[in-house]
């Protein structure tokens, strides 16, 4: 079939894009406001855009009117967040992050997550996050309907058990994010496979090959 995206409300292409530009990596993000209220809610329009600078970008959409998301609003304020890849443990409480919450409110109190100290930003970082990077905000895009955030990557935290730093990889095996497959689902990412015709799960364990 061939669809025409000019013929197409943005709703229209809305739906056709999120659907099969999938799986997509999920940033949970935290912001904080000018009153030390730590907002945190999840984007799946996100990912790694390079490494030197190491940047990383998150689109945020407008609301009527064009008002802002909590978080749209804070990096705008003041240009510091914390990015954090959700996995199976706390895949629930991430999800419920996305619920309408008063900006007067935390996510995190409401959801049970923890909040732990940053090093290098305001925001905290989620204690239970397998992984977490600490962001300044280097440049916003915006559109009619969307802010577009980049950010350069300031620190990373990890769980004890996901990188060995004396080579700098990470343990593909203690590590099992969820990522957004359309709608309302989600995917795990446990089936995983070599492109490597000599490998094998048994004798060459996929975060382990040179």
């Amino acid at each position: 079939m061939h669809i025409d995206f000019t013929t197409l409300t943005a709703y229209q292409r809305y739906k056709l894009m999120a659907s099969l530009i999938v799986p997509r990596p999920i940033a949970l993000v935290c912001t904080q406001n000018a009153d030390g209220v730590v907002n945190a809610a999840p984007f799946s329009m996100f990912n790694m855009l390079g490494e030197d600078p190491p940047i990383l970008m998150i689109s945020i959409n407008k609301l009527q009117d064009d008002l802002l998301k909590d978080t749209a609003a804070n990096l705008l304020s003041n240009g510091q967040f914390v990015v954090h890849i959700a996995d199976e443990p706390m895949a629930e409480q991430m999800h419920r992050c996305g619920e309408n919450v008063p900006s007067t409110l935390s996510e995190l109190q409401l959801v049970g997550l923890t909040a732990a100290p940053s090093v290098a930003v305001k925001p905290p970082r989620i204690a239970e996050a397998p992984v977490a990077f600490e962001c300044q905000l280097s440049e916003t895009l915006e559109t009619s309907s969307r802010h577009i955030f980049i950010g350069t990557v300031l620190c990373l935290h990890a769980r004890e058990d996901l990188i060995d730093l004396e080579r700098y990889r990470v343990r593909l095996q203690n590590y099992f994010p969820v990522g957004r497959f359309g709608a309302s689902y989600y995917v795990r990412t446990r089936d995983r496979f070599s492109m490597d015709a000599d490998s094998t799960p048994a004798s060459n364990p996929i975060d382990e090959i040179d």
